[in-house]
């Protein structure tokens, strides 16, 4: 009886706090996870050097350099969630716009074009250097630019495409890109894209002397001290904007049509949304943060080559969407977070603990996209929705339409208490 009393005065004492998080707001409630995640990882420069280097079976968690190529596979499958998981067209080439994007940064900002003498805005690159060197903030946006343009011009002849047959147009301007990029050095004598070689050395981001006398800002990202990490926040950056304008389309109205035409698409046309136009808009905006990701991995690897730009990326990207949820936007980042370490280093460390603890000697980095493969087999078999599933999606597979709701959005329908905490 007294340790019952005693663990009632102890509620009585955690009451007013509980209560008072009660009464927040229910979207104010939800920022909160987000923004110590977003803090977490801002910091984790800071402390990657004092986590952890035996944990087991994962050994190390990835240095900072790692982590900029994680968070930029992230980006993509941000951007290819908004086309297949958003509008529910099934995208495998996406790798294209990777590299579309890749090879703007290298013809904008680098000296492959030699005939040339082009400044504008480029820091830490001296001002006799041949080729054109334009800022390469600037570079990003004209990436993202022209790999929307690209992905409207991939897109249209899809547009009228379903299923299988969307899947296999799809793959083949995913081929196309890569080939044509490998091939492209001597058209009738112009190398436009260096071949097999690839263009390098590409500019990196920088401030500029001026900036960097007031505002202490790096002259130029490669020359500094902190360079990965300024990479590394720069990329977080861009993750977050990428999220940002997700989450703003998804509650949109065109976010709402997409998800109209991926549910089905008979039905929202003969709503009177215009399916053509809406597609275009999920091939551009999808494409639109699969060039800036491109370009941003080409100015920290400071180069574009054809061997990066191979099919599997495309199924690698796609696996990330598909682990996270489909539509679910914080599911895709996890899954990609998740399968983008085990790409970059994961999977070594994985095999070397393996190695280390039992008689086997298996590289296990060898059989990665089998392992891939077997990740996904088992999601669709135990938890078809991902990770985190898209709430709505969720309803719909699991628990079905609510009654009573038959009249409003399905997309808008919130659950009784939901409800009944905003109150």
């Amino acid at each position: 009886m007294k340790e019952r009393l005693r663990q009632l005065s102890r509620l009585e004492l955690l009451d007013p706090l509980f209560g008072g998080w009660r009464r927040l707001p229910h979207g104010l409630r939800s920022a909160v996870p987000a923004v110590v995640v977003i803090a977490l990882a801002i910091a984790y420069p800071y402390y990657v050097s004092s986590l952890p280097t035996d944990v087991p079976v994962i050994l190390a968690f990835p240095d900072v350099g790692a982590s900029v190529t994680i968070v930029v596979f992230v980006i993509m499958a941000v951007g290819l969630n908004i086309v297949v998981g958003y509008a529910g067209l099934l995208d495998l080439g996406y790798v294209a716009f990777y590299a579309i994007g890749a090879y703007t940064a290298g013809w904008l900002a680098s000296g492959q074009f030699e005939q040339v003498r082009f400044h504008f805005g480029s820091v830490g690159i001296s001002s006799d250097q041949s080729g054109i060197h334009i800022s390469v903030w600037l570079v990003l946006l004209c990436a993202a630019l022209l790999t929307a343009v690209g992905g409207i011009l991939i897109g249209l002849p899809t547009l009228r495409l379903r299923g299988d047959y969307l899947a296999i147009v799809t793959l083949g301007f995913g081929e196309i890109i890569p080939q044509f990029v490998r091939n492209a050095d001597s058209i009738k004598g112009f190398d436009l894209t260096h071949g097999t070689f690839g263009i390098s050395p590409i500019d990196s981001p920088g401030f500029g002397e001026r900036l960097n006398r007031s505002l202490g800002l790096p002259v130029n990202y490669q020359s500094s001290f902190d360079r990965e990490r300024l990479f590394f926040w720069t990329a977080l950056g861009l993750l977050l904007l990428a999220v940002f304008v997700s989450f703003r389309l998804r509650d949109s109205r065109l976010g709402r049509a997409w998800i109209a035409i991926r549910e089905d698409e008979t039905a929202a046309g003969a709503m009177g949304i215009p399916l053509m136009r809406t597609k275009t808009w999920a091939y551009a905006i999808g494409a639109f943060f699969g060039g800036m990701a491109g370009a941003y991995i080409a100015s920290f690897n400071s180069g574009a080559f054809p061997s990066q730009f191979q099919f599997n990326i495309s199924v690698f990207l796609l696996c990330m969407v598909i682990l996270g949820g489909m539509g679910s936007l914080w599911g895709v980042v996890i899954g990609g977070t998740i399968l983008a370490w085990l790409n970059v280093e994961g999977l070594a460390n994985i095999g070397s603990w393996v190695n280390a603890h039992t008689p086997l000697n298996v590289e296990v980095a060898k059989y990665q996209f089998g392992i891939y493969g077997i990740i996904i087999v088992l999601m669709m078999l135990f938890r078809p929705v991902g990770l985190i599933p898209e709430r709505r999606r969720k309803r719909e597979l699991e628990e079905g339409t609510p009654h009573g709701a038959l009249d409003d959005p399905l997309y808008d329908h919130r659950t009784a208490n939901e409800r009944e905490e905003t109150r």
